[in-house]
């Protein structure tokens, strides 16, 4: 979180992602540069990313290029496979369902696997910026708990609910090869692509070859 105060840690550690977010948000997007959005089929998305093990200024402007990346394309989370970098970094800038914005990053995240009793699934729509004006209904946790690196290696824990879970879910999956389609039946995997062929996205995407 290039700029950010060093993750504020409290509530056990979680880090605060609700304060200043426009300010944050716009500072990052204003340094970065947009890049075109990867799509399905296109290799980097459907392997397992590299750990970032360099915490420096290259990383920082990547994370600067994502938020203008994720703006562009009018998302509300990226990850870093999405404009074609293999590496283990996700942007978010994501309500929870209570309207609660979220604007944040994570490097190196690892979704923690939930109790039995926190597991309540919600399965409302998905979609993804790399499988464009597709949508499909998905169950997820309607909670989750990603663990991982701030942009200077801190350690941090971030947590969500509804929307904002649904989000950190789907990130953390991008960057270790699954992208929401991949957890569908085959039946609706069939639709959504069928969606995409059907639809023309309102961003820019790397053709495939």
């Amino acid at each position: 979180m290039a700029q950010q105060e060093t993750d504020e840690q409290v509530n056990d550690g979680f880090v605060v992602d609700t304060e200043d977010c426009e300010a944050r948000e716009l500072a990052y997007r204003e340094r970065g540069t947009a890049r075109p959005i990867t799509v399905v089929g296109n290799p980097v998305l459907h392997k397992e990313c590299k750990d970032v093990t360099e915490f420096d200024d290259k990383l920082a402007a990547l994370i600067d290029d994502m938020f203008a990346s994720q703006k562009a394309a009018e998302g509300v989370g990226l990850a870093a496979n999405q404009i074609g970098v293999d590496l283990k970094v996700f942007v978010y800038d994501c309500p929870d369902d209570e309207g609660v914005r979220h604007t944040g990053v994570v490097v190196n995240p690892v979704l923690q696997e939930l109790p039995a009793e926190r597991r309540i699934l919600d399965d409302s729509n998905e979609g993804c910026l790399s499988v464009p004006t597709a949508y499909a209904s998905l169950a997820r946790p309607d909670y989750a708990e990603v663990h991982g690196q701030d942009a200077q290696g801190n350690p941090i824990k971030v947590r969500g609910t509804g929307y904002f879970a649904r989000c950190l879910q789907h990130e953390t999956d991008h960057l270790y090869g699954y992208l929401y389609i991949d957890r569908l039946s085959k039946r609706d995997r069939k639709d959504a692509l069928k969606q995409m062929a059907e639809g023309t996205p309102r961003y820019e995407t790397v053709p495939n070859d």
